[in-house]
């Protein structure tokens, strides 16, 4: 379809001190069994916890070259599903390293059941950062009805990790008639969206996403880290407030 990859992929990219990026290879989005000829682009973000720990955030496909390079960088201990779409290659990482956690996302576990996919999740998510890695990365639940998903910030780097909530695709890495729908969303590099899934249960649930904003606002981030499409590497705060608008007084 004229997609292209962010190359090279299956490569640890330091952003900040303990901090990364893993692009993967293409994932294709299936709809009641059938898969759709829309090639998407993957990222995982590696952060590694001051004791040396590793924190991998949605899980590209596994690649034994790949985990090879991230022993070095620290112990495989946390694999990550921040929603209910990002969870399928979490299972391959456990077995790989049996002595990781998989944490589950609301409607993860029900998910993956529902699709016969084998993944063991021992812990569960929440809006509230669980104890081994409280005192390094923050989160919260950002509303989105059935799209919701888990937010991620990393402190000491001032990094906010998305998932889908915000969708900045590069119009020249893909072809029609991808590349016209990815216009009429407005979801589109340099301007980037919420995910148009996200928009009307975020007008249904104003109060609680607005709570979220306003975390997100005193987050302060500096950079933004996304799963599909290019990342915002400086200027965070103007983007926030020109996608979900200002802090509520």
């Amino acid at each position: 379809m004229g997609a292209s990859r962010y190359e090279p992929i299956n490569v640890y990219k330091p952003l900040a001190p303990d901090i990364g990026i893993v692009d993967g290879p293409f994932e294709y989005l299936t709809v009641g069994g059938i898969r759709l000829p829309l090639p998407f682009t993957t990222r995982m973000t590696v952060v590694r916890l001051s004791n040396g720990d590793l924190f991998l955030h949605s899980p590209i496909r596994f690649d034994e070259g790949l985990a090879k390079e991230l022993e070095r960088l620290g112990t495989m201990r946390h694999l990550v599903s921040p929603n209910q779409f990002h969870y399928a290659h979490i299972g391959e990482w456990a077995r790989a390293f049996p002595g990781a956690i998989a944490w589950a996302s609301p409607r993860v576990r029900q998910r993956a059941r529902a699709r016969h996919v084998d993944i063991n999740f021992t812990r569960d998510l929440d809006a509230h950062a669980p104890e081994e890695w409280r005192g390094e990365i923050d989160q919260l639940l950002f509303p989105g009805g059935y799209f919701k998903e888990i937010v991620f910030f990393h402190k000491a780097s001032r990094t906010l990790v998305l998932t889908d909530t915000i969708i900045n695709l590069e119009l020249d890495k893909m072809s029609d008639p991808w590349r016209t729908a990815a216009k009429l969303t407005g979801m589109y590099h340099p301007y980037g969206q919420i995910f148009f899934g996200m928009r009307l249960p975020l007008l249904l649930q104003r109060h609680k996403a607005q709570a979220a904003i306003g975390k997100i606002h005193s987050w302060q981030p500096q950079r933004i880290v996304l799963s599909h499409g290019r990342c915002f590497e400086a200027d965070a705060d103007e983007v926030i407030r020109r996608i979900f608008g200002g802090p509520v007084p």
